[in-house]
């Protein structure tokens, strides 16, 4: 985790998404990076969030809630106190580039944090468990990714304590 955001509240946020999020839980979604205004976050391939197709490829809902979480997150680092505020999504766009078929690796960057609305980019990208990819290191969503399977771009409220 990055010096720029503190690290107790990073440790809190991933705890919180990993462990006590009933949804994300269930997804088993881990966070992989947390910086100010920036998250990477991975929810594993799993049978029951695929579609009934052969081979089996995961729904597209779930990229969706991905870019969604994500683009709020890196929001939510932006604020002065990132525990006690709040975000709320106002508008969601998502982008379907191709099918996934393993893990989903969503990056988000804050493109604007203002007084009262803020707005994310992510891509999510989809990688083999077995491949040694370290997604967490790429620099931006917006890099020429030949894996990626959605792209997303977040507008949010910001409760600012």
């Amino acid at each position: 985790m990055s010096d720029d955001f503190p690290a107790e509240a990073a440790a809190i946020v991933q705890r919180h998404i990993e462990d006590e999020h009933g949804y994300l839980s269930w997804l088993n979604t881990r966070v992989g990076a947390i910086e100010r205004g920036r998250i990477v976050m991975t929810i594993p391939y799993d049978e029951k969030l695929t579609n009934t197709v052969s081979p089996p490829t995961i729904h597209g809902g779930i990229a969706a809630t991905l870019i969604d979480t994500a683009g709020g997150i890196a929001l939510r680092t932006m604020l002065d106190d990132p525990l006690a505020g709040g975000v709320a999504t106002i508008n969601l766009n998502v982008n379907y580039l191709r099918r996934a078929s393993g893990d989903l690796t969503a990056v988000a960057e804050v493109v604007r944090a203002g007084g009262s609305v803020g707005v994310s980019t992510i891509t999510v990208v989809s990688t083999d468990p077995e491949e040694d990819s370290d997604v967490a290191a790429r620099q931006s969503p917006s890099s020429d990714w030949n894996d990626a399977v959605a792209t997303g771009q977040g507008a949010y409220r910001l409760f600012r304590e």
